[in-house]
């Protein structure tokens, strides 16, 4: 991760050259995920499975060797505040200084826990003073994420994801003050991945503001597997040339629910079972870069509440 520039200098040089540039690419790549319900590959129908996060480690394992790739930092429900709790635990100093790629999925629940929406009626209402405050403290911990991670990750390239609108659904009429302040949150992330050093990755394009087939359930947040793949995609944009995620590549639906998931936790719990995996999940078997449903960790902390968010 290159070395946090003065804001000044910072400016001058992305003004001219913002997001033109990919990264090398990393080999043998030690991928790691954090984040929200996104990172963790959340479902429209309140499930677990393959993500953006594990399509790029399928990509990824496609194409070059891959050491690692884990998604145990990612949790639904997780705002930035939370993110940023969890990285400083030992587990992830561990392994976060095993990584050489990070992605980053955090802000959208400090800002969309505030959007009240009716999905029957179409209808989406917040406060703007709540939501600009919310976007004020998203903007102050994604800065410290990011200058932890430099420190924690030093070999790392940081990559952090952008949002789409989340609620296409919704009338017309309703989406533009929703619409704006995601913008903004998008504004900051970007500008805080620029200042640090970090790539930024748009993903608002891919989706729009109508994309009901990427986002298919009008109670719910989460895109599908082609939403995931549009994010996947964009992530590749930055990475390198030649890397996509293909239609015929996607997997098969595996979907766990969070009942399904407290339950394993549950019966762990009562055989006595160790619940935490090896800081370093090999990949390099396994097609599927870690299905949750064959993934050994389950700790999804934010799953115990009925939480529609990102």
């Amino acid at each position: 991760m290159k070395k946090i520039m003065s804001a000044a200098a910072a400016g001058l040089l992305l003004a001219a050259m913002a997001n033109t540039a990919s990264a090398e690419p990393q080999i043998p790549a030690a991928y790691v995920a954090i984040g929200d319900s996104l990172a963790a590959g959340q479902t429209p129908n309140r499930a677990i499975d393959n993500g953006y996060t594990d399509l790029i480690a399928q990509e990824l394992t496609r194409n070059q060797p891959l050491a690692f790739y884990s998604k145990n930092l990612a949790f639904p429900g997780f705002t930035t505040s939370d993110v940023l709790e969890s990285i400083e635990s030992d587990e992830a100093k561990e392994l976060l200084g095993s990584a050489n790629i990070i992605t980053v999925s955090a802000g959208a629940n400090d800002l969309l826990r505030l959007v009240q929406a009716n999905p029957a009626e179409g209808s989406l209402s917040f406060g703007e003073v709540q939501a600009d405050y919310a976007l004020n403290g998203a903007r102050e911990n994604v800065e410290t994420i990011l200058s932890k991670l430099e420190e924690l990750a030093p070999s790392a390239d940081i990559y952090v994801m952008g949002y789409y609108f989340a609620y296409p659904h919704a009338r017309d009429s309703q989406k533009q003050g929703t619409a704006k302040q995601l913008e903004q949150l998008n504004a900051i992330l970007q500008q805080q991945a620029e200042q640090a050093g970090a790539t930024f990755v748009d993903v608002s394009d891919r989706f729009g503001e109508d994309a009901v087939e990427l986002v298919p359930n009008a109670g719910d947040v989460h895109p599908n597997m082609d939403g995931y793949q549009e994010m996947a995609n964009a992530f590749f944009d930055q990475y390198g040339e030649g890397f996509q995620v293909e239609d015929a590549e996607l997997p098969e639906p595996a979907p766990v629910s969070f009942e399904e998931i407290q339950q394993m936790q549950e019966e762990g719990a009562d055989e006595g079972e160790e619940t935490q995996p090896p800081a370093a999940e090999d990949a390099s078997s396994d097609d599927s870069a870690a299905k949750p449903s064959e993934n050994e960790e389950l700790d999804y902390l934010a799953i115990r509440q009925a939480m529609p968010l990102i």
